[in-house]
Parts: C-alpha cells; sequence; structure tokens
C-alpha cells in the first residue's frame, strides 16, 4: 500500500487536492481561449473523458475577457495559465476562475504582485508555482549546482514571495523534459515544503514516447507518495491525457475509474488471432464506466488460471474460446463470437 506524503489540503473549486483527497487527474486545452465556444466544447470532451480541472492558456486581454463567459458554462473548475502581466491574473480573478498558474517573480513590481495575491486570497484562489527547466532565472542557470537543484531553488524563491505575503494557497510543480532531473526536483522539494505537488514531465514528447516518459516520472513519484494531482503532457488531443493519467493512477491502484484491460504476450501455445482480439476488446469497452478488470488471453493454459483475479475474461482455444468470470469458465464459444459473448455477459451482469 503506498503511504502519501500528507500535504497541506487545497480546493480548486470543487476538487480538493492535497491531504487525504485522491489523486486528481487535468489537463489544458490546447484552443484559443478567445473562442468561448470551441473552448467550452474541449472542456466538455474532457469532462465527458474523467478530466477534474482544467487549464487554460490566458495570453492577452481578450482572453483574460473570454474567461467570464467560459467560467460560466464550464462543468469543470479551472486554472489560468499566465506569464509576466499582472493585469491578467487580476481579470481572470474578477471573472471567476477558480486557479491561477504562475510565478510571482515573473510578474514585475512587488506591488503588482502584492495586488494579485491579495485578491487571490480575498476569493480564495490558490496560486500554482511552475517551473519548467527550460526557463529558469538567468542567475539559476550560471550555478554551479545541477539542473534539479536549480529547479527548487527557483520553486523555493517563488514560494517565499508569495508566504511574506500570508499567502498559502499554493500548489507547486517542478518539471523537466528529462525524467530523472523531474524525479530528484519532486523528490527534493518533497522533504521542504508542506504544499501539494502537481506532477508532470514536461514536453514529454507524442502519444507513445511522451506516455512512457510520464508514466516512469509521474509513476515513480506517485509509488513513493509524492504527488497530488497529475497532468501527463502530450503532444496529442488532451483527452488522451486524461485517459493516460487514469491509468497512471489505476497500475499503482490509486484510482479505479474504467476498465483495467490485461493480456497476454502471444507465444507459440496461442491457436487464435490474440493481438486483433485484444484490440477489439480494449475497444469494445473503452468507455465502460465500471471499474472492473477484463483479461484477453492466449490460451486455456494461461486463461482463467493466470487470470482469476479479473472479472471477466476470454481465453482462445482453437478455432473457438472460452469465456470465464472470476476464473470459472462459464461459456465455450466459436472463435468468432466470443467478443459479443463476452459482451452479453459482462452487460447481464451490470443490469
Amino acid at each position: 500500500m503506498i503511504m502519501k506524503r500528507q500535504s497541506k489540503q487545497i480546493s480548486i473549486g470543487n476538487v480538493k487536492i492535497g491531504g487525504n483527497a485522491p489523486v486528481s487527474v487535468q489537463s489544458m486545452c490546447n484552443t484559443d481561449t478567445r473562442d468561448v465556444q470551441a473552448t467550452l466544447n474541449q472542456i466538455k470532451e474532457l469532462y465527458e473523458n474523467g478530466c477534474e480541472i482544467v487549464r487554460l492558456a490566458v495570453l492577452n486581454k481578450d482572453a483574460a475577457s473570454a474567461i467570464k463567459e467560459i467560467v460560466k458554462k464550464s462543468p469543470l473548475p479551472l486554472v489560468a495559465d499566465i506569464h509576466f502581466d499582472y493585469r491578467l491574473a487580476i481579470e481572470c480573478i474578477n471573472n471567476g476562475i477558480q486557479g491561477l498558474r504562475l510565478n510571482p517573480g515573473n510578474i514585475g513590481k512587488r506591488e503588482n504582485v502584492e495586488k494579485v495575491v491579495k485578491l487571490a486570497k480575498q476569493q480564495q484562489v490558490p496560486i500554482r508555482i511552475g517551473v519548467n527547466a527550460g526557463s529558469l532565472e538567468k542567475d539559476l542557470q550560471q550555478e554551479n549546482i545541477s539542473l534539479a537543484e536549480k529547479m527548487v531553488k527557483s520553486a523555493l524563491g517563488h514560494i517565499k514571495i508569495l508566504e511574506d505575503l500570508n499567502f498559502d494557497l499554493i500548489k507547486v510543480s517542478l518539471k523537466s523534459s528529462d525524467v530523472i532531473t523531474t524525479i530528484e526536483a519532486y523528490r527534493s522539494i518533497a522533504q521542504k515544503i508542506p504544499y501539494a505537488l502537481h506532477l508532470g514531465v514536461t514536453e514529454a514528447g507524442t502519444l507513445r514516447q511522451g506516455i512512457i516518459k510520464s508514466a516512469v516520472g509521474i509513476g515513480t513519484l506517485l509509488a513513493e507518495g509524492i504527488g497530488d494531482t497529475i497532468r501527463v503532457s502530450l503532444t496529442e488531443s488532451p483527452v488522451e491525457e486524461v485517459k493516460a493519467g487514469y491509468d497512471i493512477l489505476k497500475t499503482l491502484g490509486l484510482r479505479t475509474r474504467g476498465v483495467n484491460f490485461i493480456s497476454c504476450p502471444t507465444c507459440g501455445r496461442t491457436q487464435i488471432n490474440l493481438i486483433d482480439l485484444a484490440k477489439k476488446v480494449e475497444e469494445k469497452f473503452k468507455d465502460f464506466d465500471k471499474p472492473i478488470t477484463i483479461a484477453t488471453m492466449g490460451c486455456a493454459v494461461n486463461g482463467p488460471g493466470e487470470a482469476r483475479h479479473a472479472d471477466f475474461g476470454i481465453a482462445g482455444g482453437i478455432n473457438e474460446g472460452y469465456v470465464f468470470k472470476k476464473g470459472e469458465i462459464i461459456a465455450k464459444v466459436p472463435e468468432n463470437q466470443l467478443l459479443d459473448k463476452l459482451e452479453e455477459v459482462i452487460v447481464k451482469s451490470y443490469k
């Protein structure tokens, strides 16, 4: 069982982060925030796929103005991503945003930081300090310490600005495109601060590479009890980020949303087209929202026995196969009927 690091709990809208709250899954819209309808359409799609928090890029005043309408109609709490211009943060708070992502050291004079923090405190809007390895302060870049240490030092500097203003609705991220650097930075900061941690490997890449890097980086930290909310960064549809996030959490037993698919590798005993069948099973039940395990196994030798922990499953034979439930064979059908029979059994079980 994973012993989770205890952090100060905050809320982004109705989603609690930190403390004993479950690790939440978030993503970021890739729409132009000024296009209210396109942004709302993507938020709705993310919501339908289990996303719990959505971040929006706020590049200018028009985007900040659009936040007002988006917040009104969004089914999910929203975080405004802001760089450099404190006025955008103020407008977003006034327009109802539930969270900010900004680095206080990057938005100018102290008096400007104070304006943002004062309003955020009044409205109970948390601020995520987001440190990226590729955009560290120039003075830190010159220091003769590891990149992970530079990231931690940067985060601590930004945190101090907020703490000096008596603001503690804080969460922190320290992202690098290098997985080991990311892990080292989070391990270090976890011992130094009480605040919630937002995990991610930045610029992780396209679907396959990005999921592998994120699973290793985010998964390692979560297995150590570090992390309160995650975003899997992919050069892909944001919906894929959410699916990958839940897959990581399911693998570690931290969340149970949707189906857990298992299947054996092919071998010389396999007498059916296992690869094709496993893909069809996953496609058939990809939107099934029950927290069950479905197994697709290549032969009767490894089928019901090795996958007896699965709630439901199928195992191949010679031009035929078996449908099983909790390790017990309940039907024997021709190979071309396996998928339909499995669906029949599962649907009947949840009527």
